[in-house]
């Protein structure tokens, strides 16, 4: 049984003829002509979520585990609203979020109208496309209606991928159902074409490259790209150059180097020139470390190539020079297969480097008391091998990258917009559909922040949830000027006092606690043992000998 909308029709029909099958929904009266036909039609794998926030983060993580569009559904009114912050994220992730709003007919739009706002444009700023469906069924309105559907579709994924936003009026009767099958509607396609840089485009870069002694290749937040790691990798053999990453680049080879923020305070404190690049080249998204955008930006390059399919002219380090339209294991294979002089010493220099520093971080924390930072390299020394890492914002993506990244292990942030609102949410959605043990790290105002995350029928054995529980917004202790105001301890740092361990009963995940290195060592190893169900690992520190950890790691670096 499906509804009787005949809108909605279309727009199953093109949703399925498009491939994308996996909708979560939550529930509402006004998007009741949705549920029904995505319900009712076999094809369509529906999931319900009632926290609309929750929801939208949600999806977020599963369309980045299956790398394929996820359309979300809500009813009018606030619940729209509550999809914005995962919307925003979406956008500045490029994933492409297929956005299904229900709305009033607008005649009872400002009419004291229950559940009513105006819904026409709401994600603007963060949407790539935004359609408006007519509320008549006329056969000229279905004819622009499903145009307009193929076309906001298709660009969800075109190009640079984003979110698209449908915002879809509907009349009463809501729960009419007939039995039908969904009609036959024409598809209109976009035939795929593969920018690619031409031959002799590509000679002229090569010209530069040889003639650079030192190049500098920045890599930022990617999913997991095999074909890119090997052209990287062939790259530097070839020339040299040295690939500076985080792990939520997804790159491992032993080539690169990794260790950026405690590698970046140790060599600002030198004579930065002979690190400064002569060319600089960037693809992928967002770096976490300050300390790097700030070295680019005082030591700028003569050249700065940005690589990018949707030709997006992002300037980060104020040098940008050419933006490059191509797929970049293409662009690193044809440039490694060009007749270029390879020199080694930029990377020998930037290796070197990053092995003393890490030499000395690993000295400083084997020693170091127990605090966030000693949790962190507890924590991933028993995180296992070939699994799923989500860092949460604020301290804990930071601590993390300081560490050695866990073997083979994918890592995943929401660093597009960088909130603590649905970090949990996106780990949940993500490992629904993942077979790796799926490990979420997050501050405690993260986890109670968006603890409806667990409000939902999806949580698997697989999910393991941990929690620093350092009393509060540790991260403003961490940076200069907050820490030094009146207004820090109720305002910034706001203190929590409470546990998570409720939280953990209420939707029925085995909870752990620890307070001290020996609790941690043997909690971390039941809390990995096979056959463990989901669970919250609540780790409890000290605030104060957090930052005095912290800037010690950083001054012996420095040293």
């Amino acid at each position: 049984m499906i509804s009787t909308k005949k809108h909605i029709h279309q727009l199953a029909a093109l949703l399925l003829k498009k491939g994308i099958t996996d909708v979560v929904i939550s529930p509402g009266s006004r998007n009741a002509p949705m549920i029904h036909t995505f319900h009712g039609i076999t094809g369509f794998n529906c999931r319900n979520v009632v926290d609309e926030r929750s929801a939208a983060y949600f999806a977020l993580g599963l369309s980045l585990a299956k790398q394929k569009p996820v359309a979300i559904v809500c009813t009018s009114g606030t619940a729209t609203l509550n999809y914005a912050p995962a919307i925003a994220e979406a956008f500045y992730q490029n994933i492409p979020l297929i956005v299904l709003t229900a709305d009033r007919p607008d005649y009872w739009i400002d009419q004291l109208e229950s559940q009513c706002i105006r819904q026409e444009g709401i994600y603007r700023n963060f949407v790539k496309k935004e359609v408006n469906l007519p509320l008549g069924e006329s056969e000229k309105e279905l004819w622009f209606a499903a145009r307009q559907i193929s076309e906001c579709l298709n660009l969800a994924v075109s190009g640079t991928p984003a979110p698209v936003h449908f915002n879809i009026p509907l009349e009463e009767p809501l729960h009419q159902l007939i039995d039908a099958e969904l009609p036959e509607i024409k598809d209109i396609e976009i035939a795929s074409a593969k920018p690619k840089v031409s031959e002799t485009e590509l000679s002229g870069l090569a010209e530069i490259v040889g003639q650079s002694k030192k190049i500098m290749v920045l890599a930022g937040q990617l999913n997991p790209n095999p074909a890119l790691e090997k052209a990287l990798a062939a790259f530097v053999v070839k020339t040299g150059a040295v690939v500076l990453h985080e792990y939520l680049s997804n790159l491992h080879d032993e080539h690169f180097v990794a260790s950026i923020d405690a590698l970046m305070a140790a060599i600002l404190e030198e004579n930065t020139t002979d690190y400064n690049p002569d060319l600089l080249i960037t693809l992928g998204g967002q770096f976490v470390s300050k300390s790097l955008k700030q070295f680019l930006r005082k030591n700028k390059p003569a050249k700065h190539w940005h690589l990018s399919l949707g030709t997006e002219h992002f300037d980060t380090y104020q040098s940008l020079t050419k933006v490059i339209q191509t797929e970049a294991p293409d662009f690193f294979e044809s440039l490694a297969e060009q007749k270029i002089q390879a020199s080694s010493d930029y990377l020998k220099l930037w290796k070197s480097k990053e092995n003393r520093v890490n030499q000395l971080r690993d000295e400083f924390v084997a020693k170091a008391e127990f605090s966030d930072l000693k949790a962190f390299e507890l924590i991933g020394k028993n995180i296992p091998e070939n699994s799923v890492v989500h860092l949460g914002n604020s301290s804990p993506v930071r601590y993390a990258l300081i560490h050695s990244r866990v073997k083979q292990a994918e890592y995943y942030s929401n660093r597009g917009t960088a909130g603590i609102d649905g970090c949990v949410s996106t780990a949940v959605g993500f490992a629904s559909e993942s077979d790796k043990i799926n490990t979420v790290i997050v501050g405690d105002l993260s986890f109670f922040y968006d603890s409806n995350a667990l409000w939902n029928k999806y949580i698997g054995e697989n999910l393991r949830i941990i929690v620093i529980h350092n009393g509060g917004g540790n991260i403003f202790s961490m940076i200069k000027g907050p820490g030094e105001t009146p207004a820090f301890q109720e305002h910034f740092f706001t203190q929590n006092a409470h546990k998570a361990e409720g939280l953990a009963k209420a939707f029925s995940l085995e909870y752990f606690s620890a307070s001290n290195e020996s609790e941690l060592t043997r909690a971390l190893q039941e809390f990995y043992l096979p056959g463990q169900k989901a669970a919250v690992l609540e780790v409890f520190t000290d605030a104060e000998v957090n930052v005095s950890v912290f800037r010690e790691l950083f001054r012996k670096v420095k040293g």
